[in-house]
């Protein structure tokens, strides 16, 4: 997981931690680039809801493909983790530095 994370910059584990002011922004730049690109106003909502649909697997952990198997999601391999070991496996939190990055 940690190359998982190294790699893909999540900003959630999944789709219910992101805060509903990120989802609203995200829906109003989906909005904006729609129809500033001239699509017609029946199809800017299906346009809307794809463009987050792809927000939540660039930005959450758990619905991203994984590195070394992009046929599946991270969330499949935890799956397969938990049948093959009998554990049960929960991702609860990381945290992810960058060079040069301040500390609070």
């Amino acid at each position: 997981m940690a190359l998982q994370i190294a790699a893909t910059s999540p900003r959630w584990i999944r789709v219910e931690d992101i805060p509903e002011a990120a989802i609203e922004e995200e829906r109003q730049n989906a909005r904006i680039w729609a129809r500033e690109g001239g699509k017609p106003e029946n199809v800017i909502e299906r346009i809307v809801e794809g463009r987050l649909g792809k927000f939540y697997d660039d930005n959450c952990l758990l619905r991203q493909p994984y590195i070394r198997d992009d046929e599946k999601t991270v969330d499949e391999l935890v799956k397969e983790m938990i049948a093959a070991t009998g554990e049960n496996i929960t991702i609860r939190r990381f945290v992810r530095w960058t060079v040069g990055e301040e500390l609070e």
